[in-house]
């Protein structure tokens, strides 16, 4: 259970999408500082909201970011991508960019700031996953979400002893520019960062945001014929 009043945050990929939404809500549940990176960060109007480069492919950037916000207690996992949803007809090579993106530089970042969460009495790491970590069908992105659920399942059993709560969320389609172009029904980024810090707030370690997550879920105890997307 982690307080959000009065505490320091980061938020990968906090200029839009998903990020944007979880950066407005921490400061509406009285956070002090939220950090938000971006490839190129925009300036903001809000001296709350601090604008920092981060490329999470690139170690030394992490670093470079942990110098600059080692007061940070809470850690938003969040920076992401998406590539063609078909495995065969795919290069395997934009594969790899997608993991470089979605799966190593989550776990780079998750790595780097370990030191600083532990080092706060209470703090959390928060990884955005997805409801097709678990369903058939999206290629190399539903992939790299699922390798990054293992990662998190394994980075709670590694940091919860030290006091982080690790706090994995699933959804479905959210309304961001990533699905803009797919005309499927759609929650907003708003109820998505209500639900998500609502979760952290109450301790928990999953958050399976819509329905579409719970049935996602629901799936994996069924046969694998019937883990198709919908």
């Amino acid at each position: 259970m982690v307080q959000i009043s009065g505490r320091t945050a980061l938020v990968t990929g906090g200029q839009r999408g998903l990020g944007a939404a979880f950066a407005a809500e921490l400061l509406e549940q009285g956070a002090e500082r939220v950090y938000v990176t971006a490839r190129n960060p925009q300036p903001t109007s809000d001296p709350r909201l601090v604008p920092l480069e981060l490329d999470v492919t690139s170690p030394e950037s992490v670093a470079k970011l942990v110098d600059a916000v080692g007061d940070v207690s809470i850690v938003f996992n969040n920076a992401g991508t998406s590539a063609p949803l078909g495995t065969l007809d795919t290069p395997v090579d934009v594969m790899k960019d997608l993991f470089e993106t979605n799966v190593w530089g989550a776990v780079c970042v998750a790595q780097a700031f370990a030191p600083v969460l532990t080092a706060h009495e209470q703090s959390a790491l928060v990884d955005v996953h997805s409801a097709l970590s678990w369903l058939a069908g999206f290629g190399a992105y539903g992939a790299s979400k699922a390798a990054f659920w293992s990662f998190t399942n394994s980075l709670r059993a590694e940091l919860a002893p030290k006091g982080v709560q690790v706090l994995g969320v699933h959804l479905g389609y959210a309304d961001t520019d990533l699905i803009a172009e797919l005309d499927v029904p759609k929650i907003s980024p708003e109820f998505v960062a209500q639900r998500v810090i609502g979760a952290l707030k109450a301790g928990d370690d999953e958050v399976l945001v819509d329905d579409t997550s719970v049935w996602a879920k629901s799936k994996l105890a069924g046969p694998v014929a019937e883990l198709r997307g919908h």
